[in-house]
């Protein structure tokens, strides 16, 4: 781990599991464990399973002025983010252009709390705070347990009285096992799941307790990577491995647009004078490139960077790709000429270990009307 400069206070048992602690985000992460991922992915989508996403970066502004911080920085009207409610929202440069993504928490009048992943988040949000009267706080101690699936709700209910009725896109200051924590209806599965922060000295205990109750409904421990697998079927993008920092134009320096990401929904309707919104809107249009779906004739998984091909010509990248044990298909998403991402267009992949045909296929490949994750009750 020569990046890693965080610490999980689950590193010993991710250790224990098979990991060997690989860095994301500065911190050391279990991206894989000692047993077959695609049983961890089987898991999510049927029972649940529990993840350490510690490693998102977790950043607090409080004082009159934080509203505003944040009403600059991202692409959502916070007037509509009331304490208890949270949103998804990207980031921009002054070319806008994508730079991070993050999940905006409001809990307080004054008070928000912004978890985002490898992105300029901080900086941005640090450099917008200065001379405004607002306190900037990174917060390595508070730990993030995502708890995933279809029976995750089931057995927080058995803890949490309320729990069924928190909506999707809230969170809940309560206690879980007797420890404070917050507990957030969101997640990068596209599960009904939900996400769990507590101090990182009662971590421990609710990995631990949780795994220990929850076996006998299906409650499996799950690596990092397993959210490949399941971000390629529920169109979730993970920067920069999506983007062109990791595949560049030939002749352009990196950066992408939210048109061609398919991100432009983070947009609050009618939103301007945030940092990139008069390029933001000026580049509608002008897609180089879209973020696309593809369904592969194989029965193993791309690799990222594969070429895709259609008519003789190259007309994309995969960028992750994975194959599912409960509906044997090989998926994958792609960065694709905007001429070929049309549902349905022949492509070949070509790549150092996989030749094979494949279709354009329109994503989200599972649940494309977002119901489970959204589910009530």
């Amino acid at each position: 781990m020569p990046l890693s400069w965080r610490t999980s206070v689950l590193a010993d048992r991710h250790l224990a599991l098979g990991s060997k602690l690989e860095d994301w985000s500065g911190m050391g992460t279990a991206w894989t464990y000692a047993k077959d991922m695609g049983d961890e992915h089987v898991a999510i989508r049927t029972k649940a399973g529990l993840m350490d996403v510690s490693g998102l970066k977790k950043m607090h502004l409080v004082g009159p002025h934080a509203q505003a911080v944040i009403e600059y920085v991202t692409t959502r009207d916070t007037s509509k983010i009331y304490p208890g409610k949270s949103a998804y929202a990207c980031m921009l440069n002054d070319a806008g252009h994508f730079t991070d993504d993050c999940i905006l928490y409001r809990t307080g009048p004054n008070a928000w709390m912004v978890v985002h992943g490898t992105g300029t988040g901080h900086e941005e949000l640090t450099k917008a705070a200065q001379a405004r009267n607002v306190a900037v706080l990174f917060d390595d101690d508070l730990h993030d347990l995502s708890l995933q699936g279809p029976v995750a709700v089931d057995f927080l209910a058995g803890h949490v009285p309320g729990i069924r009725d928190l909506p999707y896109f809230h969170h809940t200051q309560t206690r879980l096992f007797g420890k404070p924590v917050m507990i957030s209806r969101t997640g990068y599965t596209g599960e009904r799941g939900y996400e769990i922060f507590c101090k990182g000295a009662d971590a421990p205990v609710i990995w631990d307790t949780i795994l220990t109750q929850g076996a006998g409904m299906g409650i499996v421990p799950c690596c990092f990577t397993v959210l490949d697998m399941l971000r390629v079927e529920s169109y979730l993008l993970f920067y920069p491995y999506d983007n062109s920092q990791m595949y560049p134009f030939a002749d352009q320096p990196p950066g992408d647009t939210l048109w061609e990401l398919g991100l432009d929904f983070t947009v609050s309707p009618g939103k301007v004078g945030f940092r990139g919104a008069e390029q933001h809107y000026k580049l509608k249009g002008q897609e180089r490139f879209k973020i696309f779906g593809v369904l592969i004739e194989a029965d193993v998984a791309a690799d990222a960077g594969d070429e895709l091909w259609s008519g003789g010509a190259k007309v994309g990248v995969v960028t992750c790709a994975m194959t599912s044990k409960l509906t044997g298909k090989s998926m994958a998403i792609a960065r694709l000429d905007v001429a070929a991402a049309v549902h349905g267009t022949p492509l070949e992949v070509k790549g150092a270990k996989l030749s094979a045909s494949a279709t354009a296929h329109s994503l989200p490949f599972d649940d494309p009307g977002k119901k489970k994750r959204s589910a009530v009750g």
